[in-house]
């Protein structure tokens, strides 16, 4: 073998692949599905099933205003009223409660990079460098190094949720769950099996419905992908954007979503794009160059991510075609402080929480934004993407009964191709098995903890009712 061959070169005869460090010893050092399995020691997959409030939980409260630390003033409102709107949109906004209930559940040890706020609605369409769709996980912000087991449970829960807002049964809400456990545990199988080459590029496309049996949802995908094909930068200018008596281009404000900013402001996010060159793939910088920063604007943005500063940048090529980044302020993970918690010693995480993101996404996602970097303004970090780069999601508190049921599976096969991308897949499929325990376990967590955001929601009412916290709705 040309192995072999090398390996005779090297002084003293040593193994090359011992050698090398980065690279994986030689030969294989144990069985990762035997070593997988022993982990159902420390934790049985039946034990996934278990939920209770801890004695320092905070009050609903308590953990809004928590998360409102550092956020605009004038938005907290708007934040709090967009997660009054419903349980499901209380669990969007509430990772951190989240991580904090999941730091005392039982985990088998095995570290992925996490999403960090996995919930149902964080999957969508978006377009690769030449404009195919993809469908993958979207949102990063909450992205590190942690147990599986959390993103996973997280999912599980929001499609529960997100079953009752649509009017689901309790039956159709509990087997979307199951499903999206079991649609887990048979991809990390199946990629266990593949090369590792094959298995690290398996693109989320048409194949991957079919594996995940999600037929019932080629219609919704279908209908979302011709929305996102033109969601684009171009259309988004279109209709936001005026010319200018100088000929330049200028952001049309609409507020409160989308607001003007004064002249220093402006001038310091255009002049952080310096520094975010220098962060994006060299190959991409001369693409880069051919655009002039036109204007600047901020723009609210999600549900978390309310009351975090987020800018659009205007740029214009030599046609004046446009093109548009998003600069949005790049918070540290609300995950840290409980994976700390829960035993998980984080280290190693770039200081740069912007850099942290993005670096979290390259790793997650098959295919990303080749426009991504960071920067920073006034000294305060940013990521920086592209903006309406032909994304799409799908609304999965509006999907009939039989479609959630399939989008469980088909977010439930998402997430593990991402989680094998840094988590050994042999060792995963060892753990997780062929029987549904695990699968049974996960959606008996997921309805124990929708019914926890249930009784969390009234709470949110109540303090917004009481004056305890001020509530902005209908934007």
């Amino acid at each position: 073998m040309p192995v072999a061959g090398l390996a005779e070169q090297t002084a003293g005869g040593a193994i090359l692949g011992r050698a090398v460090p980065g690279f994986a010893p030689w030969p294989p050092q144990g069985d990762g599905k035997q070593r997988g399995k022993a982990l159902r020691e420390r934790a049985p997959r039946a034990a996934h099933a278990r939920f209770e409030v801890s004695a320092d939980r905070p009050t609903v409260a308590e953990a809004v205003d928590e998360a409102n630390i550092g956020r605009l003033e004038h938005l907290v409102p708007i934040r709090v009223g967009r997660m009054a709107a419903s349980p499901f949109a209380f669990l969007r906004g509430s990772a951190g409660l989240m991580a904090h209930d999941l730091a005392d559940t039982p985990v088998s040890g095995v570290v992925a990079q996490l999403c960090g706020d996995a919930h149902a609605a964080n999957f969508g369409l978006y377009g690769d460098a030449r404009g195919r769709l993809v469908i993958d996980i979207n949102d990063f912000d909450e992205t590190a190094p942690g147990p599986w087991e959390w993103d996973l449970k997280r999912l599980a829960a929001s499609l529960v949720l997100a079953g009752r807002q649509a009017g689901a049964s309790e039956d159709v809400c509990r087997q979307a769950a199951f499903h999206a456990s079991s649609s887990y545990r048979k991809t990390v199988r199946k990629l266990a099996k593949l090369p590792a080459l094959d298995a690290w590029n398996a693109i989320a496309d048409e194949h991957l419905v079919a594996f995940a049996e999600a037929h019932d949802l080629a219609g919704v995908l279908e209908a979302v992908a011709e929305k996102a094909l033109r969601n684009t930068s171009a259309r988004f200018a279109a209709k936001s954007t005026v010319r200018q008596d100088d000929g330049g281009w200028r952001f049309a404000p609409a507020p409160p979503v989308l607001s003007r900013v004064p002249e220093a402001e402006t001038a310091e996010v255009a002049g952080s794009l310096a520094a975010y060159l220098s962060t994006v793939a060299p190959e991409m910088q001369p693409l880069l160059s051919r655009y002039s920063v036109q204007d600047v604007a901020f723009r609210i943005v999600g549900t978390g991510s309310v009351g975090t500063r987020a800018y659009v940048v205007l740029l214009v090529d030599q046609r004046e075609q446009p093109l548009v980044l998003q600069v949005k302020e790049a918070r540290p993970s609300v995950l840290l402080p409980h994976l700390a918690r829960a035993g998980f010693a984080v280290s190693g995480l770039p200081v740069h929480e912007g850099q942290r993101v993005v670096l979290g996404q390259r790793r997650i996602q098959v295919v990303s934004d080749v426009l991504m970097g960071w920067t920073t303004v006034d000294g305060l970090p940013y990521q920086v993407r592209q903006f309406r780069n032909r994304k799409g999601s799908v609304d999965p508190a509006a999907l009939r009964p039989d479609q959630l049921d399939d989008y469980g599976r088909l977010t439930g096969a998402l997430l593990a191709r991402a989680h094998t991308h840094t988590a050994d897949a042999a060792l995963l499929a060892g753990y997780c098995g062929k029987s549904e325990e695990l699968d049974v376990a996960m959606a008996d967590f997921a309805v124990a903890y929708a019914d926890r955001s249930e009784a969390d929601h009234a709470e949110l009412l109540a303090a917004v009712r009481s004056g305890r916290l001020p509530a902005e709705t209908g934007i």
